[in-house]
């Protein structure tokens, strides 16, 4: 009789998350977890607006994290759900990320400091000495420098577009054109 008491949902209210999580093990039914991720729901949002930055993907990525954990959830050993739930939601959203990390947007300040810093060079119209041996010195450049250098200074594409364009991840471009960058300068002063 006591069983069926629990079905109540007064009285599953008053459980503590231990107790939701044992009743869930044994019974196998979803209504106790159902309990747990009610209590934990702005506890998870949080957590995935502040990954995500937007109030729709974090709405969406509790929602998936709770389909997801719905049916694994009794093949973990929780000691702490809080705990527990805190850390699968922010792994839930770091793998989001990592699906769209191609799609990050950078702030156009990146490109305006970076863009200041090439040589004039490239600036002038006329193909004198200084432009052939900075054209020199690019082709000298490891391909993925020169293809990422050659985007963004000469086609003044964006990181993003870069990313784009080449496959390559954001982090390697930042690196391929700051790394391009110090390698033309060093040809440079060798060649002048």
């Amino acid at each position: 009789m006591q069983k069926k008491t629990l079905f109540n949902n007064n009285t599953i209210s008053k459980l503590s998350d231990e107790e939701l999580l044992s009743f869930h093990k044994e019974s196998g039914k979803n209504i106790y977890i159902g309990e747990l991720f009610n209590r934990y729901l702005p506890l998870l949002y949080g957590v995935c607006l502040k990954y995500l930055k937007n109030n729709d993907s974090a709405q969406d990525a509790v929602m998936q994290l709770f389909e997801n954990l719905l049916f694994k959830i009794a093949d973990y050993e929780i000691d702490e759900f809080r705990t527990w739930v805190y850390s699968a939601a922010k792994n839930h959203c770091l793998q989001i990320l990592r699906k769209e990390e191609q799609y990050i947007t950078i702030d156009l300040l990146d490109n305006v400091v970076e863009f200041d810093e090439i040589p004039s060079i490239l600036e002038e119209d006329d193909y004198n000495e200084q432009k052939k041996m900075l054209m020199s010195c690019l082709n000298e450049l490891p391909e993925k420098q020169r293809v990422s250098i050659t985007y963004f200074f000469i086609n003044e594409l964006s990181y993003a577009e870069i990313v784009d364009k080449t496959g390559y991840t954001l982090k390697h471009v930042k690196s391929y054109i700051q790394n391009g960058k110090r390698n033309l300068k060093n040809c440079l002063e060798k060649k002048g």
